[in-house]
């Protein structure tokens, strides 16, 4: 019994610290974006800020004239990021949507090839594409422009679109869809009428999951966009360190507000991420 007591408190013990080691360094982010710069760079600096101020938020979302180029760059990053996000994922949910519905309905020669090939471009990793991918988009006049980003980034979203939403489509019975054609739907208004509405958790699973990777992605977004037109928020976040003499408190303010969208999405919509994949995950 004591014996168990102790492995027990250790496991405790152990999930503790792992509970810290994840959470502390957004702690002091959060803190650091409320305190002011003079006790930012105090030696030794200070934990617990004395002075609280919002002047760093007030100054990222609209406070700031334009001529704080950094405030500036930020809100339009943000828009930048929101716009391409938003397409992304709207094409991915039309274009992913019906090639998932053929892999999952469909006969047709090469079906089974055709869908490992989308599937193993998921394994690639970025590093092994930006060379090609810079290359065909300088060949267009697309680099630094979000019309760019948006095909790059779609490259990415849509076989994970693809192939999570075929595994929902396979869970919905295919009788349903049939009872809807006998009573004279034709199969693209029982994909509309019956299958879709159907499948709205996956749907909503895999919008959540694109909009979370294109607001998340740096490497990509630092390669493709240098003006600062096209800059994402996590482009313009990473500069605070760097271009505008270590603005401390511009740069965990901005880490805090380019976190925080996806934050409340992931926690507002789990029941929808779960539920979703879990149920596209019932046949393959």
């Amino acid at each position: 019994m004591r014996r168990r007591t102790v492995s027990r408190s250790l496991v405790y013990v152990g999930a503790l610290a792992v509970l810290l080691y994840a959470v502390l360094p957004f702690v002091w982010v959060g803190i650091s974006s409320i305190s002011p710069q003079l006790e930012l760079t105090s030696i030794p600096p200070h934990v617990i800020p004395e002075h609280p101020t919002l002047d760093n938020y007030v100054r990222l979302l609209g406070g700031a004239e334009r001529s704080d180029v950094a405030a500036y760059e930020f809100r339009r990053a943000l828009l930048n990021t929101l716009t391409v996000g938003l397409v992304v994922t709207g094409a991915g949910l039309v274009v992913g949507s019906a090639a998932a519905y053929a892999f999952a309905r469909m006969q047709f020669r090469g079906r089974s090839g055709l869908f490992l090939l989308i599937v193993f471009t998921q394994m690639l990793p970025s590093l092994a594409l930006a060379i090609p991918l810079y290359v065909l988009l300088s060949r267009f006049e697309m680099v630094n422009t979000l019309g760019g980003l948006v095909l790059v980034y779609s490259s990415f979203t849509l076989p994970f679109v693809v192939w999570v939403m075929r595994g929902y489509f396979l869970s919905i019975p295919r009788e349903l869809e049939e009872a809807a054609m006998i009573d004279g739907c034709s199969r693209l208004s029982a994909l509309v009428r019956v299958v879709l509405p159907l499948s709205a958790p996956g749907l909503t699973a895999t919008a959540i999951f694109s909009l979370l990777a294109v607001w998340s992605e740096f490497f990509l977004a630092v390669i493709f966009t240098s003006t600062d037109t096209s800059k994402t928020i996590s482009v313009v976040a990473a500069e605070f360190s760097g271009r505008y003499s270590l603005d401390y408190g511009g740069l965990t303010a901005s880490a805090v507000l380019a976190s925080l969208p996806p934050v409340l999405l992931a926690i507002l919509a789990q029941r929808f991420i779960v539920g979703g994949l879990t149920a596209g995950g019932v046949r393959g």
